[in-house]
């Protein structure tokens, strides 16, 4: 049985396994699957809150697949370059993405235009999770809130830089949208991911970051950074005593991420199935859903069409939001 013959049958026969927690029979998957392994595409650095979730993702879907699921970091041009690699890779599932807001809304708003097209270009197979943005600051910064920080940049105008892990990320924007609200007078610093960016904020290099907090939840608890305010409109509930950044002064204020795989354009659709089955499998795991709420992250699995409207909605949101800061030129 090879993927242009398996029926909604098949998938339906087996889907039961699915939803029960079991692995898929080794033959069934296999006959469905690429021949040799799966490239789960991290279009940040390694390290970065998308890397993080993407290992834990692969790993358990490699474990549940009985079929290689790798890692591959193509970092760059805010997550362009990765997503671009996907986008143009063969439609037969050795290459998948796990994409995010800056793929799929924010590079293709951007100017010049992305080289995809968030909708045309890919097939949407599953949303794994929604993540708060974070506002941190080095332990050389003397502000212990936020409407101080604001206070400390407006007395020293120009002085103050933010890192972000790249431009037309969710944290670059955030971060714009904080300089726009709070009318202050900071410059950016883009990193090739968040992790770069949280080295040279805990080293001391760069005063203040806009990170995933899937990213800095670790460095939060371990004292190295300091968390000021989450950019969500709720307190995370893994950080229940960091405000909202609305809640800090900035009314209206909000923005977040979220990871989720894609495939290329043209999937086909008993792949597509397959995996979206299996991701959400993997997502309702009860040690996955406890290391994603440990890292901040709120656990979700969807199917193709919840994620596909998602992007839709995403496009329309923030569009809006670039906008409103005067466009967004990527670097």
């Amino acid at each position: 049985m090879n993927t242009s013959t398996l029926s909604r049958r098949d998938l339906m026969k087996w889907g039961v396994a699915a939803t029960l927690g079991a692995p898929l029979p080794h033959a069934f998957a296999q006959s469905v699957l690429p021949k040799g392994p799966i490239t789960l595409v991290v279009p940040f650095s390694a390290g970065g809150a998308t890397d993080v979730v993407s290992r834990l993702v692969a790993q358990k879907l490699s474990e549940r697949i009985a079929h290689s699921v790798v890692v591959e970091n193509v970092a760059g041009g805010g997550g362009a370059i990765g997503a671009a690699k996907v986008a143009k890779a063969a439609a037969d599932g050795s290459m998948l993405l796990m994409g995010t807001v800056a793929t799929h809304a924010i590079n293709p708003l951007s100017t010049p235009p992305s080289s995809y097209d968030a909708q045309r270009d890919f097939t949407p197979i599953s949303l794994v999770a929604t993540v708060p943005n974070v506002l941190l600051v080095s332990s050389s910064v003397k502000a212990q809130n936020v409407q101080e920080l604001i206070a400390q940049i407006k007395a020293q105008p120009g002085k103050f830089n933010y890192g972000s892990s790249g431009v037309g990320t969710p944290p670059h924007l955030s971060g714009e949208l904080f300089k726009s609200m709070a009318g202050v007078d900071i410059g950016h610093v883009p990193y090739k991911g968040g992790g770069p960016a949280m080295t040279d904020l805990v080293g001391g290099h760069i005063p203040i970051l806009f990170d995933v907090l899937t990213g800095a939840a670790s460095h939060i608890r371990a004292g190295s950074a300091r968390a000021l305010a989450v950019t969500t409109s709720k307190r995370s509930p893994s950080f229940p005593d960091v405000p909202t950044l609305a809640e800090a002064g900035l009314a209206g204020y909000e923005t977040y991420t979220w990871n989720a795989v894609f495939g290329p354009a043209k999937l086909p659709r008993p792949l597509v199935e397959l995996l979206s089955r299996e991701l959400q499998a993997v997502v309702a795991m009860q040690d996955v859903q406890a290391k994603l709420k440990d890292l901040s992250a709120v656990p979700v699995g969807s199917t193709p069409e919840v994620l596909d409207a998602l992007v839709k909605s995403e496009l329309g949101k923030w569009g809006a939001v670039i906008k409103s800061i005067g466009g967004l030129k990527r670097e």
